[in-house]
């Protein structure tokens, strides 16, 4: 073994020791999941013999270049949610599907309005938007929160992970120059029947082995206070749902409805960009849910207020996964994972799945790991002859939902939300994640030999 090889087996183990100290503190020493991370980022960083005086640098960068593009959609998607579930706009939108698939289907109705409500919104602004609506379906029909909440997360998540313009999968795309359009295409093809097997067909398997008391649990008490008012009808609920949606795809077509660099062109692409279309959505969801439904101005002020402190854990967990992401690079050991990789002769396809899994797994953001792992695959990706750009960006984001854990935001907010001990959150919302990978690597695959 040559001494580079060395070096990246090194660099391997320390990473590896890195992840497993990181999840022992969390879950073992308790100590708080931002302070883990950032321990665990200057500890792989001094190990792997990084400068000192880089090593804060280097983790503060990947704070910074994180948290630069996603704390205002966070923020944003957070106001629209909160207007969304003030307004009663999501009851609304929940109730008219489930009547339109009867009782009987309501695990398959969840998983729809996960993926629709997951569109313009990140998984958390997602979850915590339709927790109350889970907990009052459970309620209706008597079916268990599992049953109802785990085909709903299902599709949250493939959505955040595979179909574009969710800001986590656009940029996939971005790195890989990959077409939006025949991205989407191939996202739903391979995303539907996804959410299908990782949401209701799993549920009905793992639901009865999960029984939980729901006393006390904080989604009720929320959604117990909710002050009755006149609701927003469907069709209005699900356009301002759906706006920063359509705004995002006529950017994405922008360069097909006008010639590039005219006017109009900017123009597009500026309507287009996903902190515009959000804030329009923001915006918009004050009048069509806020006033028109009486609230006063002092009252939406105060709900956009008070919406921004329960996302300060998860914008900080995503800048520290970004920091620990960036620390992995800086070290080298990210480059360690591609050696690997391509010592073994794996297909580009299954390499970008393998290495955006690595970072899931380590630094829990799954848009860490979409980022990093693109990053790395697309400079020698996009010379190599019969590369299918788009089926990359998705195989990139299907390795980045692989097994949520202690170090991710959202495995915390199913357990508490649900009322879920570790262990049971792990036999339902990781196992669900993982099959969600697993299952769309395989239909990635199966499509990237057909085309």
């Amino acid at each position: 073994m040559t001494a580079i090889d060395q070096h990246s087996l090194f660099l391997l183990i320390a990473a590896l020791c890195s992840v497993i100290g990181l999840i022992l503190l969390i879950a073992w020493v308790k100590l708080n999941p931002v302070i883990s991370l950032l321990v665990a980022s200057l500890s792989l960083a001094l190990v792997a013999g990084m400068p000192m005086e880089k090593v804060i640098y280097s983790f503060e960068a990947g704070v910074g270049s994180i948290l630069g593009h996603i704390a205002i959609i966070v923020a944003l998607g957070t106001m629209l949610g909160k207007m969304m579930a003030e307004s009663g706009a999501a009851d609304t939108v929940a109730e008219t599907i489930i009547d339109a698939f009867g009782e009987r289907n309501v695990p398959w109705a969840m998983a729809l309005l996960g993926i629709l409500i997951g569109l313009p919104a990140f998984f958390e602004v997602g979850f915590v938007l339709l927790v109350p609506v889970a907990f009052t379906v459970a309620h209706r029909t008597k079916l268990s929160i599992v049953s109802v909440g785990l085909p709903m997360v299902a599709g949250l998540s493939v959505v955040h992970g595979l179909v574009p313009p969710h800001p986590a999968a656009i940029m996939a795309v971005t790195i890989f120059h990959a077409d939006v359009g025949r991205t989407i295409m191939y996202a739903l093809l391979i995303g539907i029947p996804t959410v299908a097997i990782a949401g209701p067909i799993y549920t009905r398997i793992i639901a009865p082995h999960i029984h939980l008391d729901y006393e006390g649990s904080l989604a009720v008490q929320l959604s117990a206070h909710k002050e009755r008012r006149s609701r927003p009808g469907f069709l209005t609920s699900i356009l301002t749902i759906l706006l920063p949606v359509l705004m995002m795809l006529l950017g994405s077509a922008a360069d097909v409805l006008s010639t590039p660099g005219s006017a109009a062109n900017s123009a597009l692409h500026f309507a287009g960009n996903d902190d515009f279309a959000l804030l329009v959505g923001a915006i918009v969801s004050f009048i069509t849910l806020g006033t028109m439904r009486g609230f006063s101005r002092e009252t939406i002020l105060r709900f956009s207020n008070e919406c921004l402190a329960p996302t300060a854990t998860i914008t900080l967990l995503i800048g520290a996964g970004g920091g620990f992401g960036h620390v992995l690079h800086d070290t080298g050991a990210s480059d360690a994972m591609v050696k690997l990789a391509l010592n073994g002769h794996i297909p580009i396809v299954l390499l970008a799945w393998l290495l955006a899994a690595g970072m899931r797994l380590a630094t829990g953001s799954s848009t860490v790991a979409m980022t990093t792992a693109a990053t790395i695959v697309a400079p020698f990706a996009l010379h190599l002859p019969h590369m299918h750009p788009e089926l990359l960006a998705i195989s990139t984001g299907a390795g980045a939902l692989i097994f949520s854990h202690v170090n991710d935001g959202g495995f915390w907010l199913v357990k508490e939300y649900f009322n879920m001990s570790v262990g049971q959150t792990i036999k339902t919302w990781s196992v669900c994640e993982t099959i969600i990978s697993v299952t769309a690597l395989c239909f990635t695959l199966c499509l990237w030999y057909a085309i």
